[in-house]
């Protein structure tokens, strides 16, 4: 996990926001999956989900001076 989030603190800004218009895209794609009743989604629903609010909040540390 801590490496994980070494490798996204590493990452510019530009590439967050790129790597969360990404997130967002693979969720919307997902939920049809789940809808369509494919029940094997739902694990990676809860992995991008989470992704999706690390990306955000080590942005919005950036935006708020406290992340480097």
């Amino acid at each position: 996990m801590k490496h994980k989030l070494d490798k996204i603190r590493e990452q510019s800004s530009e590439e967050l926001i790129r790597r969360i218009t990404e997130v967002n895209e693979s969720l919307f794609r997902l939920k049809f999956k789940k809808a369509l009743g494919d029940i094997d989604t739902v694990k990676t629903i809860r992995r991008e989900r989470k992704e999706l609010a690390r990306l955000k909040t080590i942005l919005r540390g950036r935006m708020l001076g406290i992340e480097r």
